[in-house]
């Protein structure tokens, strides 16, 4: 059955949407821009078309009140200096006297008759147009003015004036041509859309060079995301300028720089994890090989042998299995510690570790949120270590304090001591300074008090300790502590 096609408005939209979002980023913002533009001009130009019609309107409205006034004023002869006694005098003084516009012409009625008229280039075709006399006819005995549109003369603006004395009645009519000033109107404006199209025209062209000026970090962007593979992130994207494009480079290579090291060490991870994992599997193997198995002697002897190496692969793992939680959310259980408890229990379980001057060095007041059971374990690696590098009865000190800033927790030892150059490599995942011989450990232990420590917002240091040794401070944000 075949599904019939929505051809509704919404439909129609919905197309037109997604048809233009397959259209280029560039094409998009010129388009939009040439839209505005076109806009902007297309406005201004009938704002302008409308502010000079109204003033064309009020000046021949003002031409027309100018005329009036004068024709009112008129009220003595200028030969006899008496009043006006004739219509028809009257309205041949204000002719002959009066000096019209080019658009203009004024006209003289006396009883319906013309006497006089002023010369105009229209001259009689004006008084025999139809819609002229129509509109006198309106206009008769009440005055006013009345808007023609003729095929001859274009728009026509017909003013009457009633003039009435002792001797009759007439009419000065004025009449105003208004074609020449909508001409010289029209043709600004098309100069005007002559003028806005070649702007358009090259506001358009400056908007698709400079959009693609712009976009062309991002064009960089993707051609570079489409090189990059999962064996090769060195690729950058090269950043100019300073605007939101260049701060957007700049971040997508940050994150590459990210990723670059967090793959490398990955690998390197997997490469030492491989590395250590490789040696009690050999052994394992090497034995099981050379095993006989009718010497009950050599059988006891390999098992305990054979289980002591599935210890450390099982430490090993366990190891690698926490510091890969250690970036999940459910590594840590916060909560409300007393600082002084935590650093007696502290204490009092390192003691178990080995034989050494047991010391505390001090001990912080006040309650901090933290995971207490990761914070102890952390403590007790820090503990576990300073018993590798010291002898017996040496002293291994355990302290806590809170400062206004932070809250610190530490194990400090009389041992070897940690030489500088190795400080930043002992906290990564097997990296290791010089050891003492017995040593077996992976080089895991620094990475899981480092890991702890970053879960909880803080880090770790290492110090020399006094008069020699090294002190191991986990040192967490003042935020987490109370009081």
């Amino acid at each position: 059955m075949t599904t019939p096609t929505t051809s509704g408005p919404t439909g129609t939209t919905e197309g037109a949407r997604r048809r233009f979002t397959r259209v280029s980023v560039r094409t998009r913002i010129t388009v939009v821009i040439a839209v505005l533009t076109a806009a902007a001009m297309t406005g201004a130009g009938l704002l302008v078309y409308a502010l000079e019609s109204a003033r064309i309107e009020r000046q021949v409205t003002s031409q027309i009140s100018q005329e009036i006034a004068e024709f009112r004023n008129l009220k003595r002869d200028p030969n006899t200096g008496e009043p006006f006694d004739d219509v028809g005098r009257v309205l041949n003084v204000f002719l002959t006297r009066n000096v019209p516009d080019d658009d203009e012409m004024l006209v003289g009625y006396v009883r319906g008759e013309v006497p006089e008229r002023t010369v105009n280039r229209y001259g009689q075709e004006v008084l025999d147009e139809p819609a002229y006399q129509e509109a006198l006819s309106d206009l008769a005995g009440v005055g006013g003015t009345r808007v023609i549109d003729s095929p001859t003369f274009g728009e026509t603006w017909v003013t009457l004036v009633p003039v009435t004395n002792a001797q009759g009645e007439g009419a000065l009519v004025i009449v105003n041509f208004l074609r020449d000033e909508h001409e010289e109107l029209n043709g600004t404006l098309q100069t005007y859309t002559l003028i806005a199209l070649l702007s358009l025209g090259l506001i358009t062209t400056i908007a698709a060079f400079q959009s693609g000026r712009l976009l062309a970090p991002l064009r960089t962007l993707e051609s570079t995301a489409r090189e990059i593979t999962a064996t090769d992130l060195s690729r950058r994207i090269p950043e100019r300028g300073n605007d939101d494009i260049t701060a957007l480079t700049r971040t997508i290579n940050g994150m590459l720089e990210r990723l670059d090291g967090g793959f490398a060490a990955q690998r390197q991870f997997l490469d030492d994890a491989g590395h250590e994992l490789k040696t009690p599997l050999t052994v394992v193997r090497g034995h099981l090989e050379l095993l006989d198995g009718d010497d009950p002697e050599e059988l006891a002897q390999t098992r305990e042998l054979l289980l002591d190496e599935v210890d450390r692969m099982s430490r090993l793992v366990g190891d690698l299995m926490l510091l890969a939680k250690s970036r999940r959310p459910d590594f840590l259980v916060l909560g409300e510690v007393e600082l002084t408890s935590l650093t007696q229990s502290v204490l009092a379980k390192a003691t178990a570790l080995g034989d050494r001057d047991w010391q505390l060095d001090a001990m912080a007041r006040g309650r901090a949120v933290l995971d207490e059971q990761r914070v102890t374990q952390a403590l007790l690696q820090l503990a576990d270590n300073a018993v590798k590098h010291t002898d017996a009865g040496s002293v291994v000190a355990i302290g806590s304090a809170c400062d206004d800033d932070e809250v610190r927790l530490w194990v400090r030892d009389t041992g070897d001591g940690i030489p500088v150059e190795d400080r930043e490599s002992v906290v990564e995942r097997f990296g290791r300074s010089h050891v003492r011989a017995g040593d077996d450990g992976f080089g895991l232990g620094l990475s899981i008090v480092s890991a702890i420590a970053e879960a909880h917002g803080g880090a770790v240091r290492i110090t020399d300790a006094e008069p020699h040794g090294a002190q191991v401070e986990i040192a967490l944000p003042a935020r987490t502590m109370t009081r």
